[in-house]
């Protein structure tokens, strides 16, 4: 929000410059963006007095100026304006100015063969406002060769950013009731002077849909003639990044910009019938004053006639009915929308304005008279006029929340004991009222415009933020004698190391949105019900999440489509699900994407080499093994679901049910939905299923004891159906003597000459760990022979 310093002098009585006015803004929890004032690029620029001004020589739409700079030297200047004339008084820039506008920075330089020593301005050229038909002209009594930094004064303009709970602050009225509490000045009266009404409103106005508007006022003004607004007022409005357009409308937006609450002012004459603020009906329309046609739905608020619907109430008024030049009559609007319906109406039309964003946020229900007396007195003052009585339709919600307050929490929560008489000073400077029952309990009544206070730590932070957070003082936490305790938690500390192994292993972290579009969700969702959103931020992300892989789908798409050959993706977080009853369910997870290429083409390899399942498979063990499952006793099973390609995916499960993770390459359907034209390895973890270890709280590991015998190994080739998982073979060998079984790998697969067909031959390496004597022969025979039994359970026979 932006206001100049002289609009927030119009209602603040206070000495402070600009850069003290900031600082306290900041403070208050009114963070300034920026604080500019134009006249600072303005000190090269001149009052000056055009003395005579003839024809170019060489160019027919262009003078050659003889200008006063009132030191009795005359500067020459070409000028092609259509109003530069003889008398003239102006603004000259000289050279070594730089021009606002456009950054040009002014030297002496020849135009046309004649000499020019600056440039006589416009106000578009100043950035003083959108007139570029000609150059300035200031009164005659303009003082010649005055700075026109000085001549026009310093006036800053403040951006303020308002954070969404403070609507209070969305006029310059109530950033000015901060400072005041804050001992910056002292907070004038509204100017509301009351207009009696001198005949009856000639327009039936009312409210027939109390939900979304429960009060509507009108009142008509007749006899008014519109034009420019005063040069206050359109000062004012400039500052804030308003244009001028008429003194009807800058009045409307002076109150809405001036005291947050935004009103409207219809052409009397083009209005048919009663005024009144109703649902929309199914195929109306409404063309607002941005040019754009909106369709409107059946729960929209709409303000209307007989003739049909004129405003999208609380955003935007009609573009057939506002104010012009010819307008005589007028009918002033003033109402109090809910602000959820106004939220949702304009969400649903995508579309944005000033008084959208003040009326969802919620105006002050009480000021709806007030602010129709300052109507009415300014377009009576300065478009003149006779005003009728005020119509009011239905009832704003005027009841005021009384909180339960104890002034010792500005301690135990501030952070910082302030006096009851300053916690007093403060809230009644603000606008709440105290009623004091006891030392210790009051009763704080809270005022219209402050919807966002409903509790005890809500004043406790009014009372701190005025007294000031730079007194709070900077208090260390407790610590405990001895090692300091871990403050992690077990979750955290999953998270941590998970994270810190999948960087390790080369994978780059990603963070991607919670939400997703409903057709990539779907796509995921492996038939649990999606989790939607009430207000989504945009029609692409309507649901939450049911898998971390779509988002990371979708960033290898762009990346691979920006030309990276070779996409490592890691994502840990949570997937979002539909718990009982209907409560949101988050589980934590991790989710791996591998796509292009796995190895680039080189003399030692040859050809690139793509990712395939068994990397996935890999990366699900390694992450798996990292997160303390127990990856030995894991089995490798199938349905990995609809999105994976059947034959190059697996799950990895402890038992036929516990499903700990997912992995292989994605289904030609899926990338294809992803606009995927690589091969591409997925990962999903579950980490949330892991089981707990026994033992977790246990403060130390056991030492490590080097075993005191050298291991030795055996080789075994087992015959088994194709059909049968490798990884089926290895669980049976390591279990067959666990005690002396060590590790079991296979290190050979081979199908072919001598094996039968429909067979294959696993090659398995058998290491064996001596602990208090040597095996001998009878020991490693009676092992060998559990290994050829464990085998056989899975169909494996040894091969001779």
């Amino acid at each position: 929000m932006k206001f100049s310093l002289s609009w927030l002098q119009s209602v603040l009585d206070t000495k402070a410059d600009a850069k003290l006015i900031a600082e306290k803004l900041t403070s208050l929890g009114l963070e300034i963006e920026s604080v500019e004032d134009a006249s600072a690029a303005l000190t090269k620029f001149r009052v000056a007095r055009v003395l005579t001004a003839e024809k170019h020589p060489q160019a027919d739409k262009l003078q050659v100026l003889s200008v006063d700079l009132g030191d009795g030297t005359p500067l020459q200047v070409v000028c092609g304006a259509p109003n530069a004339r003889a008398g003239l008084v102006g603004v000259l820039g000289l050279p070594g100015g730089v021009v606002p506008a456009n950054g040009m920075e002014l030297r002496k330089s020849a135009i046309r063969g004649v000499e020019s020593n600056g440039m006589m301005c416009s106000t578009r050229e100043l950035c003083l406002g959108e007139d570029h038909d000609g150059i300035i002209e200031l009164p005659e009594d303009a003082p010649v060769g005055t700075s026109f930094a000085d001549y026009i004064g310093s006036d800053p303009v403040f951006d303020v950013a308002i954070t969404p709970n403070r609507p209070d602050c969305m006029g310059v009225y109530g950033i000015a009731r901060d400072l005041a509490a804050a001992g910056l000045g002292v907070l004038k009266p509204i100017a509301a002077t009351s207009v009696p009404g001198t005949f009856p409103c000639p327009v039936d106005v009312r409210t027939d849909d109390a939900d979304g508007c429960p009060a509507f006022y009108g009142r008509v003004i007749r006899g008014v003639k519109n034009g420019p607004s005063p040069k206050w007022l359109q000062d004012f409005l400039k500052s804030a990044g308003q244009r001028p357009i008429s003194a009807l409308v800058d009045i409307t937006n002076f109150v809405m910009l001036g005291y947050g609450r935004p009103a409207h002012a219809y052409d009397l004459a083009k209005l048919n019938g009663a005024v009144v603020a109703r649902k929309a009906r199914e195929g109306e329309t409404c063309l607002a004053l941005n040019g754009k046609e909106y369709a409107l739905q059946s729960w929209m608020t709409v303000i209307a006639d007989d003739s049909g619907v004129h405003d999208i109430a609380g955003i935007m008024g009609g573009e057939h009915s506002g104010c012009s030049d010819e307008t005589t009559d007028v009918l002033l609007e003033i109402a109090y929308f809910t602000p959820a319906a106004i939220a949702r109406t304009g969400q649903a039309l995508a579309l944005a304005s000033d008084a959208r964003g003040r009326f969802e946020r919620g105006v002050d229900p009480a000021f709806l008279d007030t602010g129709m007396d300052i109507l009415t007195s300014l377009i009576v003052e300065i478009c003149g006029g006779e005003a009728s009585e005020v119509v009011r339709a239905g009832q704003p919600p005027l009841a005021r929340k009384t909180v339960a307050y104890d002034p010792a929490l500005a301690g135990s929560l501030g952070g910082i004991d302030v006096a009851n008489g300053e916690q007093k000073r403060i809230l009644a400077a603000l606008g709440f009222e105290v009623a004091e029952d006891q030392a210790s309990n009051w009763n704080v009544v809270v005022p219209t415009w402050r919807p966002d206070v409903d509790g005890a730590p809500d004043i406790v932070e009014e009372v701190i933020r005025v007294h000031g957070l730079d007194a709070v003082p900077s208090t260390p936490l407790p610590r405990a004698d001895g090692v300091a305790k871990p403050t992690a938690t077990a979750v955290q500390t999953l998270e941590r190391r998970v994270r810190r192994a999948a960087a390790a292993r080369g994978l780059h972290e990603a963070v991607t949105w919670s939400f997703l579009p409903e057709s990539q969700a779907a796509h995921f969702a492996d038939g649990e019900e999606l989790w939607g959103l009430a207000n989504p931020i945009s029609e692409d992300l309507k649901v939450m999440r049911p898998s971390l892989l779509p988002g990371l789908l979708s960033a290898a798409q762009r990346n691979l489509h920006r030309g990276v050959t070779s996409v490592r993706l890691f994502e840990l977080g949570h997937r979002y699900l539909r718990g009982a009853a209907g409560a949101s369910d988050e589980k934590l997870s991790l989710a791996v994407v591998l796509a292009g290429e796995h190895t680039a083409r080189g003399w030692a390899n040859g050809k690139v080499r793509s990712f395939d399942a068994f990397d996935a498979k890999a990366e699900a063990l390694a992450l798996l093994a990292e997160a303390g499952a127990p990856v030995e006793n894991l089995q490798v099973m199938g349905e990995a679901g609809a999105q994976f390609h059947p034959g190059q995916s697996a799950t990895l499960r402890l038992g036929p049910k516990q499903v700990l993770a997912r992995f292989g390459m994605l289904h030609p359907a899926t990338a294809k939905a992803f606009d995927l034209d690589a091969p591409v390895a997925v990962v999903e973890l579950f980490l949330d299923r892991i089981p707990a270890k026994k033992g977790a709280g246990a403060f130390a590991r056991p030492h490590f004891a080097p075993p005191p015998l050298q291991a030795v190994t055996r080789d075994f080739a087992f015959l088994v159906d194709a059909a049968v998982p490798a990884g089926d073979i290895l669980r049976a060998v390591k279990g067959a003597d666990k005690q002396a079984i060590t590790a079991v790998r296979i290190f050979d697969d081979f199908r072919g000459q001598g094996v039968p067909e429909g067979q294959k031959s696993l090659a398995v390496e058998v290491t064996l760990q001596p602990t208090e004597k040597s095996f001998d022969e009878a020991a490693l025979k009676a092992i060998a022979d559990k290994v050829v039994a464990a085998a056989a359970k899975q169909g494996g026979t040894l091969r001779g």
